[in-house]
């Protein structure tokens, strides 16, 4: 895994989202998609870096904000502004739907 993509654990998320923006992965290890959308991700994440940050969170170690956040499919990607859910972006994507996403909220 790409070191510009972050790992994000539940016990800190709420705390690593509030600064900037931030586009969360929702993912499971078991999901195809998931699996399919990391490569995207990490191009998305090289052309970002300095503006926005892109993390993963695990669902099935994180369930408490999965549920909080009302994650029911995945993958899912919620993008975040200083800590408040801006957007959200179900299944498989490109990487340039996920650039064009990200700059929406700038």
């Amino acid at each position: 895994m790409s070191d510009d993509i972050k790992h994000f654990a539940e016990d800190t998320f709420n705390k690593d989202v509030q600064h900037g923006v931030v586009l969360v992965d929702f993912y499971a290890d078991w999901c195809g998609p998931c699996r399919m959308m990391t490569p995207v991700l990490e191009k998305v994440a090289k052309e970002v870096k300095g503006h926005a940050t892109i993390g993963k969170l695990d669902i099935d170690s994180a369930q408490k904000i999965a549920s909080q956040f009302q994650v029911t499919s995945i993958p899912t990607l919620i993008l975040y502004k200083e800590g408040k859910e801006v957007g959200r972006l179900v299944g498989l994507r490109d990487a340039a739907t996920i650039k064009q996403f990200i700059d929406g909220a700038k």
